[in-house]
């Protein structure tokens, strides 16, 4: 495997490049799916291999750099990824393999610092400053993490060394594959300035169509365009955060505590599909797909959001805030049944359905209120009792009637 080893800025980087100042690490994992598929697969090596359904549906959840090299990326419809490159392998995901080497990189991240921001299962922010004593500079201690990752796991990934997680992200892209960047707190503008616009969190297909309406192409262009100016074309608060950025200031710290905004769940249907009764059974079993994780986090949300995606890839989003927090499969359901129904698709074929709740909270916050004369349903402690089966008998043990319904009619047909 190839270990490359990049330092400093610009199209030809110099070595030795000064990470005084440079505590924060982002580590990213290199087509994280697809290499772990291939470590089971080594004879696909060097090979195109695209991660995701072979059926033709959903997206591509990974791609090798061979793939890539024919325009195929993430989250691209596999359909579209097919007509770029026939000659792919196509494997199926293996969700349970991600998970296990996810939480074995976390655990060497952990080993290093109990500063440690996963942003994904395959990459994360790292605070190494309280580190350089007992591990060496920021540099070294990146360099290490690679080589451990490699060790033991059989997989690359890359690192961007800066003074702030914006800029490390930054550079972990640029240096990808398999390598190291490095950008000095003195020449983070230096770095900046010469990218496209698009680098730049926040900047949208829309939003650099705006700026390249006003000539703006780089971050360097944009940089030189007076903050109130950005504020009234792009409204105070992107403006501002974009003039911010485009001088490498970003205060936010690498927090090890980062609460969930949201636990969803979506499916692509292999076919698309204009019964409404069928969706329905869909939206049930992803609404008990999203209770049950967040009774396992120990969250309630508020906000239920429903996602219809049509045949034409148009997608629409609806929500409702509840009065008060859930965790309830069966409330989540109602409120997207009712979503789903106001939205006036009932007869449109659709080829995915998503179910995401949203105002989260620690459960333990959460109180109920009940009305006068109302009666608890017994809907959670139903619930809580089919946790207790699923984990201990697996994921059909129980199940809802309609749901064991839709199994028997599939079964059937």
């Amino acid at each position: 495997m190839s270990r490359k080893q990049i330092t400093g800025i610009g199209p030809a980087p110099r070595t030795g490049a000064d990470d005084n100042g440079c505590p924060i690490l982002h580590v990213d994992m290199d087509a994280f799916f697809a290499s772990v598929e291939l470590l089971d697969r080594p004879e696909l090596r060097g090979r195109p291999v695209i991660v995701g359904s072979p059926a033709g549906r959903g997206v591509v959840l990974s791609a090798t750099y061979e793939a890539r090299a024919y325009g195929v990326h993430s989250a691209m419809p596999m359909s579209r990824a097919r007509r770029l490159c026939p000659q792919a392998t196509i494997i199926p995901p293996s969700h349970g393999k991600y998970s296990e080497v996810s939480k074995g990189v976390m655990e060497i991240f952990h080993t290093i610092t109990p500063l440690v921001e996963p942003i994904a299962s395959d990459e994360a922010f790292l605070d190494v400053g309280g580190a350089r004593r007992r591990l060496g500079p920021p540099a070294a201690v990146a360099a290490m993490i690679r080589e451990q990752v490699l060790d033991r796991f059989g997989i690359t990934c890359s690192v961007g060394v800066a003074s702030s997680k914006f800029v490390a992200k930054l550079a972990s892209k640029q240096c990808k594959p398999d390598g190291l960047l490095v950008v000095p707190a003195g020449q983070v503008v230096d770095f900046l300035h010469p990218l496209p616009v698009s680098a730049l969190w926040g900047v949208g297909e829309r939003t650099e169509q705006s700026l390249v309406r006003l000539g703006i192409r780089t971050v360097g262009d944009l940089a030189r365009v007076p903050s109130s100016t950005l504020q009234r074309e792009l409204g105070q608060a992107v403006g501002g955060h974009l003039a911010a950025l485009a001088w490498g200031r970003d205060e936010r710290p690498v927090s090890s505590h980062v609460p969930d905004k949201s636990i969803g769940n979506e499916e692509t249907f292999a076919v698309d599909v204009d019964d409404p009764e069928m969706i329905k059974r869909e939206l049930l079993r992803l609404s008990e797909r999203v209770a049950a994780r967040m009774r396992k986090a120990g969250h309630v949300g508020r906000t239920v959001s429903v996602k219809l995606r049509r045949a034409d890839f148009t997608t629409i989003n609806r929500s409702r805030t509840l009065r008060e927090p859930t965790d309830v499969a069966q409330a989540i359901y109602t409120t997207a049944c009712e979503l789903f129904e106001a939205a006036g698709l009932e007869r449109v074929r659709l080829r995915l359905v998503g179910v995401r709740m949203e105002n989260l909270r620690p459960a333990g916050e959460a109180t109920r209120q009940l009305g006068l004369g109302e009666r608890e349903t017994g809907w959670r402690e139903a619930e809580q009792a089919m946790d207790k089966a699923i984990q201990r008998f697996g994921p059909d043990a129980v199940l809802p009637a309609s749901l064991v319904r839709g199994k028997l009619d599939e079964i059937e047909t």
